[in-house]
């Protein structure tokens, strides 16, 4: 009997959880002096209900019959100066988070709790309280559905009028934390993903969907400052720039894969104002200024930037009305009268049944006395100067930058036939040679303004010869054609100095790495040149302005050993060129054989050369 009255109480038994309700509801004031104990009191309930979702139905029948949900909305509006705000929404986070049962899932959505304490006013003075209301907010939109979304709205006849967890979530869509940015994104797409015909009528109307274009105002800001960043040549380092810049485009590239992943969900009205907002409020600012030659006002991008976003856009978002604005508009001025025929004929066409609703949009925002010229859309935003100016420029990187957007374009599988014909490089590749294909026309000027790139006095970086080997190897494969004598001349003067180099190379400290590194350097140079434009990351145009050529201290080990890289990447990539892609090993080894007898010119070593010689053969086994 006396053992009885020492028995351990079953804290996740039925009574003992009725005693807990009881003394949480006894609670009249929270305060600094009793917060520990409601802290705990709301910790027993959740982990005693979280138990008996799975293990004890009577425990939550318990917790619908004494409206617990309601003690916590008591709690929240009794507390004075407590903080006991965190904890709250920390505890009823993992509740909702552990909850498997759909029954118990679809009461705590029910009457309104949840977003009573959603829309509670709390003060959020830049402690943890955000962290733990994104997390709460989070939890409930990973547990809605078809069925229980209707739950959190209110409805007005056939419209929702109130949707307090989208509403309240947006508040902090441009939250300086980017663990907070990325919650809220989640919750977005939770959202986005649920079918629900009324709730995609409210995230798309005003004032809304201006959600939207906040998100596109804040991507073209963030453009901006990576302009800024590019450009500033004095304020810091090369090695600080690039460490900036590689933040700055992950920022711009999270919130572009975004966006493609609400185009992802497939809701038209979704993918309309998305597109829409996309195209006005940040492709065409960038577009068209960067096409005509008036002069900047200064809120334009540089050239630079401009080809690397829209490069962005097109890989990351791509989609035929964007993919097809583009190419439309860098197009236009070499299309034939039959091909503009037929452009604008696609411009009425499923694909771009909104595009009419932007240009609207678009030319509201100009002067009344704007009309377009001829009826068609893209008169009014022909441009004044042509992508292949830039293409055949003696600026390098916009002459690459150009390039690669025209690459990228043609590689899309969004790209309509009239203008895939223009750029088509499967039509080169198969011997199809399309009368209308810019690619073919210039080709000779495209594959001249290359070479001018790799033979340029004085030499220009590694990086920019490296993927100038890129761009003159996907066209020559795709053309399937030799070069003519005057540009074969041209690659002929720049693959002689690269072997200088090399020789020279040979005298120095790192002499006896050259054959790793050359190895290894083959193997990547191989990657990276057989690389798709689909796949090639951007940034390198970027890179290309923060580039510098710096001898540095002539003595330093680390700088001998960085030329000695350089010099053997730009051999490398020469040397591929010519040995293609199935290398012919004899071939390649006569060279190095060559360099080998230049070796011993400038110095004897102790050395087995013919030893490092089989080694490096050996590496070469391999198919290529």
């Amino acid at each position: 009997m006396w053992r009885s009255l020492w028995r351990s109480i079953d804290r996740f038994s039925l009574q003992h959880f009725k005693h807990v309700i009881n003394e949480l509801q006894k609670i009249k004031v929270v305060d600094m002096h009793n917060r520990e104990l409601v802290v705990d009191l709301l910790q027993s309930i959740v982990e005693i209900v979280t138990y008996g979702d799975r293990q004890d139905s009577q425990i939550f029948e318990c917790f619908m019959e004494h409206q617990v949900l309601a003690e916590f909305v008591r709690v929240l509006k009794i507390s004075k100066n407590s903080r006991i705000e965190a904890p709250l929404l920390q505890y009823l986070s993992i509740m909702i988070q552990n909850m498997d049962s759909e029954y118990a899932i679809y009461y705590c959505l029910s009457n309104d709790y949840v977003n009573n304490i959603i829309t509670h006013p709390y003060k959020f003075d830049g402690g943890d309280l955000a962290q733990y209301y994104i997390s709460f907010l989070r939890s409930v939109s990973n547990k809605i559905n078809g069925d229980t979304l209707c739950l959190l709205v209110k409805v007005h006849g056939d419209a929702v009028v109130s949707f307090p967890l989208y509403s309240e979530a947006l508040k902090f869509a441009q939250h300086g934390e980017k663990m907070i940015q990325t919650a809220i994104r989640a919750l977005t797409l939770n959202i986005y993903n649920v079918s629900d015909d009324m709730v995609y009528q409210f995230i798309t109307t005003p004032p809304v969907s201006s959600y939207f274009s906040d998100l596109i105002h804040n991507l073209k800001e963030q453009c901006t400052h990576l302009d800024n960043l590019v450009h500033a040549l004095e304020e810091m380092g090369v090695n600080q720039r690039r460490k900036e810049l590689l933040l700055k485009t992950d920022r711009i590239l999270d919130d572009l894969y975004y966006l493609k992943d609400i185009l992802c969900v497939g809701e038209s009205r979704l993918s309309k104002v998305v597109t829409q907002n996309v195209l006005n409020l940040l492709l065409i600012p960038i577009l068209h200024p960067l096409l005509h030659s008036r002069q900047s006002d200064g809120s334009n991008l540089s050239p630079i930037t401009s080809l690397y976003i829209v490069s962005c856009l097109i890989q990351v978002i791509g989609g035929k009305s964007i993919v097809n604005y583009v190419a439309g508009v860098l197009l236009y001025p070499y299309m034939s009268l039959s091909v503009r025929e037929a452009w604008e004929a696609c411009l009425s066409s499923a694909f771009f049944s909104n595009f009419n609703d932007m240009e609207k949009s678009s030319c509201s925002t100009e002067s009344e006395g704007a009309e377009s010229v001829n009826g068609s859309p893209l008169h009014r935003h022909l441009p004044e100067c042509r992508i292949l100016d830039f293409i055949l420029s003696d600026n390098h990187s916009l002459s690459l930058a150009s390039l690669f957007l025209l690459l990228t374009l043609a590689e899309s599988k969004d790209l309509e036939d009239v203008l895939a014909s223009m750029v088509s490089l499967s039509a080169m590749q198969h011997g199809m040679v399309m009368e209308e294909s810019i690619l073919v026309k210039f080709m000779p000027q495209i594959l001249n303004a290359l070479l001018n790139v790799l033979a340029s006095e004085p030499p220009t970086t590694v990086q920019i010869k490296w993927h100038t080997g890129w761009f003159l190897r996907k066209l020559l494969v795709f053309q399937g054609i030799r070069l003519d004598e005057h540009n074969f001349h041209l690659f002929n003067t720049s693959y002689e100095r690269s072997c200088i180099c090399v020789e020279k190379e040979l005298d120095g400290c790192w002499f006896d790495h050259i054959m790793d590194v050359l190895r290894n350097e083959w193997a990547s140079c191989k990657t990276a040149l057989e690389e798709s434009s689909q796949s090639k990351d951007p940034l390198f145009l970027l890179e290309f302005t923060i580039c510098q050529i710096t001898d540095g201290d002539a003595t330093s080990s680390h700088v001998a050993w960085q030329r000695m890289v350089d010099v053997v990447k730009v051999f490398t990539i020469y040397s591929y060129q010519i040995f293609g892609k199935r290398c012919c090993i004899a071939t390649f080894l006569h060279v190095l054989g060559n360099l080998s007898c230049s070796l011993f010119k400038f110095r004897a070593r102790t050395l087995c050369f013919s030893h490092v010689f089989s080694m490096f053969s050996s590496a070469f086994t391999l198919d290529f």
